[in-house]
């Protein structure tokens, strides 16, 4: 594969494929059920099926097919289990690989970005990549210092891809709706419409890469690769060695592995506003490395992609935030509907019951009420399907809500935290965390 699909017909009519084989997989699925087939089983083919052929799909198209992928797999621990065990696989996969394009291809466009003379910074590149992103892959090299490199190479037209996918995803979002139950997916693709411009802009993501590597320079647990140099279409940052990403841990961690990463993986979403006043907003396993100790044991956690960052002017998460979670923590109904009123959450002519609210809000408090909180899919499928259920009360709270533009980033990393945490079954000191570095935020009692 040269390089992303050129023509927008031909990935439109790639997407628009998804929704029309899950529709004839159950209409097969009915013809089997009818012959006499089991129908636990014929679901579980269906599903099986239909997750390859979703994620295969979006990860060959990569662009904004990939990055929306990327996106699903963060909430994969809010599906019911029988529906998140035939996806788990895929989704795992589509986040650390990709089909590779020719060594040609990146050899040109580092000589367009870098100059003529780009080998005789990078003396040595590796031809096969080692990691595949949504808008570029990576290639192992080496400095003419002699320093082990991450050469990130975009993909060649990867914003009029990008742009493309996430339209035509946007257009088709009811009719994929099927393929993921529970998940709204009109949300989820503005959301990654919203972010997928500064994405593609390297010279901003290596601006926040240097704050985050100057920030936890001397981070006992928490590694940032430097960025080397940056082109409009390449960024070469220090090499980084990791045993694999959180998800090698998802799937196999022993018990002291997910706890302990676990930890490390809330300190550094919740320090990092306060040390660079910038909050790392793509929390997926994949930008998350593994980086054993000596002796085996569980070590450190090295942090990669820094494309989609909010930039906080506060310089850390805003206070109100946490007066809004000591509120609810607290039971004060009446506290938390004044605050979030002032904070623009909820429009004046509005009204809701604080009961409804409160319960709403609780996979926000929830983890804050004890000292150490156990994190699991089964806590996280129980508070994604009681807010998205239409027949549960506190459902109408959703449609009530507002929430203000400079929060919608904060919110979605803080729920792909929550996925992420479920989904390695982590238990964390979070109280003690959010009191350290979330200004506002007063434990209860």
């Amino acid at each position: 594969m040269a390089d992303l699909p050129r023509k927008a017909a031909a990935r439109t009519a790639r997407l628009a494929a998804l929704p029309l084989g899950y529709a004839g997989r159950t209409a097969l699925g009915f013809g089997k059920r009818l012959g006499g087939a089991a129908p636990e089983a014929v679901m579980s083919e269906i599903q099986q099926r239909t997750a390859e052929q979703l994620f295969r799909t979006l990860g060959e198209l990569k662009g904004g097919a990939m990055k929306f992928g990327q996106a699903l797999s963060v909430l994969e621990s809010a599906l019911p289990e029988e529906m998140a065990a035939p996806y788990r696989d895929q989704l795992t996969r589509l986040q650390d690989s990709a089909p590779p394009m020719p060594t040609q291809t990146v050899r040109d466009i580092l000589a367009e970005d870098l100059g003529a003379d780009w080998k005789q910074r990078l003396v040595w590149l590796d031809g096969a990549p080692t990691a595949a992103a949504s808008i570029g892959q990576v290639h192992e090299g080496r400095w003419y210092d002699g320093r082990r490199v991450a050469v990130k190479v975009q993909y060649p037209n990867a914003g009029e891809a990008l742009m493309a996918d996430l339209r035509t995803l946007a257009r088709a979002a009811r009719a994929i709706g099927p393929l993921i139950p529970g998940v709204d997916m009109k949300p989820l693709v503005e959301e990654v419409q919203a972010r997928a411009r500064e994405e593609l802009d390297y010279d901003l993501e290596a601006e926040a890469q240097r704050e985050f590597a100057k920030a936890f320079r001397d981070d006992p647990d928490i590694v940032v690769p430097d960025v080397v140099a940056v082109g409009p279409r390449v960024l070469v940052t220090e090499w980084l060695d990791s045993a694999g990403s959180l998800a090698s841990v998802i799937a196999d961690g022993t018990p002291a592995e997910r706890d302990h990463y676990g930890e490390i993986f809330t300190r550094f979403l919740f320090s990092g506003p306060a040390r660079t006043g910038l909050l790392h907003a793509d929390p997926h396993p994949g930008n998350f490395r593994v980086i054993p100790g000596d002796d085996g044991a569980p070590g450190r956690i090295g942090v990669l992609d820094y494309g989609a960052v909010a930039r906080l002017p506060q310089r850390g998460l805003p206070e109100p935030m946490g007066r809004l979670i000591t509120l609810c923590a607290a039971r004060d109904g009446d506290g938390l509907i004044t605050q979030l009123r002032a904070e623009g959450f909820l429009k004046d002519r509005i009204r809701i019951e604080p009961e409804l609210l409160m319960d709403y809000l609780a996979p926000f408090v929830e983890p804050t009420l004890v000292e150490r909180f156990r994190f699991s899919r089964e806590w996280m499928r129980e508070q994604f399907q009681r807010i998205n259920n239409p027949k549960d009360p506190a459902y109408t709270v959703s449609i009530k809500l507002n929430l203000p533009p400079s929060y919608v980033l904060i919110h979605r990393t803080w729920l792909g935290g929550l996925g992420v945490l479920s989904q390695l079954e982590a238990e964390a000191p979070f109280r003690a965390i959010m009191q350290e570095f979330l200004p506002g935020f007063t434990p209860a009692g």
